[in-house]
């Protein structure tokens, strides 16, 4: 891992200033350690101490989309293997009690809610798979608490109370806000996002894996032109390298970290990530746009796509012109051939 992209740790918050000069300009993740942990939230949401009883007085029965996925504990960005399904607040409240409760009790974590039929106030639910779903299936990602392109009112904004804005995005033209809230273990599919990352915990932990745009050959992101397009196609988890020979060596790439509540993770743009998330983790995660998509101008796309493809050309060539030279050096006893003087 070059020096370049390394992780950068913090136990202080640095200032606004120091924060985009040393760091986000960089394009370089960053953990600031406890910078979030005297945010009311921290204590107020803890689920093992009343937090689930107070959220659920604060939000109620507000309607929140749910990602639903078959194929959990992993979550996948396509829509083949996950949907979106509506719900109360309360409800999603319901079933991480149950799930404690079954926890508690020493239950399988794959033992269906029994006894939980939705009523007619759940209409939108009804016909949903989730009525049947068990709880490690459904996950609260990426739920607005604040979303700066719709004006309308937000459910989740009297949560804003309970946060505060972290000193170093002072200034920040921020895109959204927002809530996510696990049942049991979940993992995300190694993915980017389009924006700068602000990724604070409330409560519990996550183990981010992290990979620099440069890696992007080795994750085999899914095309361009298709549904979650920030996604990797390679399954982690379970790789096929007959089909992905490259992502043997993804790993090499990678760095991990493990977030603590009060901590929080600056995810640059461009940059994959996998998250797993432990059992009732919550967090919540601020979007901004970089300055240099901000000041991206439309006329000048023809001109940088031009470089960028110029550099990856001449970084692959370079490889190449690299690997026969080696093949080279070996097939000639590593002697190297050098020119003779005559005469």
């Amino acid at each position: 891992m070059e020096d370049s992209v390394r992780l950068q740790r913090f136990d202080q918050l640095p200032s606004a200033t120091q924060f985009a000069s040393q760091t986000e300009s960089r394009n370089i993740p960053a953990v600031f350690v406890g910078c979030v942990k005297d945010w009311k939230a921290v204590s107020k949401w803890n689920p093992y101490n009343g937090g689930l009883n107070y959220l659920e007085e604060r939000v109620g029965s507000f309607m929140v989309e749910a990602m639903l996925s078959q194929t959990a504990p992993v979550f996948y960005g396509d829509l083949r293997r996950h949907e979106r399904v509506p719900l109360p607040f309360s409800t999603f409240i319901c079933f991480c009690k149950r799930h404690r409760q079954n926890v508690d009790n020493s239950c399988s974590f794959s033992s269906n809610l029994e006894g939980h039929q939705l009523g007619e106030s759940d209409t939108e639910l009804g016909s949903s798979p989730s009525v049947d779903a068990t709880p490690q299936q459904i996950y609260l990602a990426q739920i607005p608490i604040i979303k700066a392109e719709n004006e309308e009112r937000v459910q989740l904004e009297t949560l804003l109370e309970d946060i505060q804005l972290p000193a170093i995005l002072e200034g920040k033209n921020l895109s959204s806000i927002n809530l996510w809230m696990n049942i049991a273990q979940a993992r995300s599919s190694a993915h980017y996002d389009p924006h700068h990352n602000l990724l604070c915990i409330v409560t519990g932990r996550k183990q981010v894996v992290l990979w620099p745009p440069s890696a992007s050959p080795m994750l085999y992101p899914m095309p361009i032109y298709g549904e979650a397009s920030n996604h990797s196609s390679v399954s982690l988890e379970n790789p096929d390298f007959s089909i992905h020979p490259r992502a043997q060596c993804s790993m090499e790439y990678s760095q991990k970290v493990i977030l603590h509540a009060g901590d929080a993770l600056f995810i640059p743009e461009g940059w994959f990530h996998q998250v797993d998330s432990d059992e009732l983790t919550i967090a919540v995660n601020y979007w901004w746009r970089s300055s240099i998509m901000s000041s991206l101008a439309d006329h000048m796309d023809a001109y940088y796509l031009r470089i960028i493809l110029r550099r990856l050309t001449d970084r692959e060539m370079d490889q190449v012109l690299l690997k026969d030279s080696s093949a080279m050096w070996r097939q000639e006893g590593n002697k190297p051939n050098l020119p003779c003087n005559k005469g």
